[in-house]
């Protein structure tokens, strides 16, 4: 029984690694399109790599990239509610 425990958790975890880096690149990846965006449209003065190498590097300290760590904690916390609804009705 803990064998099996022991094997989903490195499963899960495994697999919320993967979510979690597939899910970075691609918010990252948006972001940078965004910012290149913006500048095209508005900013156009200065170094446009360095316009956004700069707000990328303010998108690395926001929240929005620490909510992504919720792809670890999210689904553990699922399963403890669902393990305590399902056994302490």
């Amino acid at each position: 029984m803990i064998l099996g425990l022991i094997r989903l958790n490195i499963a899960a975890l495994a697999l919320m690694l993967i979510v979690y880096f597939v899910l970075s690149i691609w918010s990252r990846s948006v972001r940078r399109k965004k910012l290149g965006e913006e500048w095209d449209e508005e900013v156009q003065t200065g170094d446009r790599a360095a316009y956004v190498e700069e707000g990328l590097e303010d998108y690395d300290q926001s929240l929005r990239r620490k909510l992504i760590l919720g792809v670890f904690v999210v689904p553990y916390l699922v399963i403890g509610l669902l393990v305590y609804v399902m056994n302490f009705q």
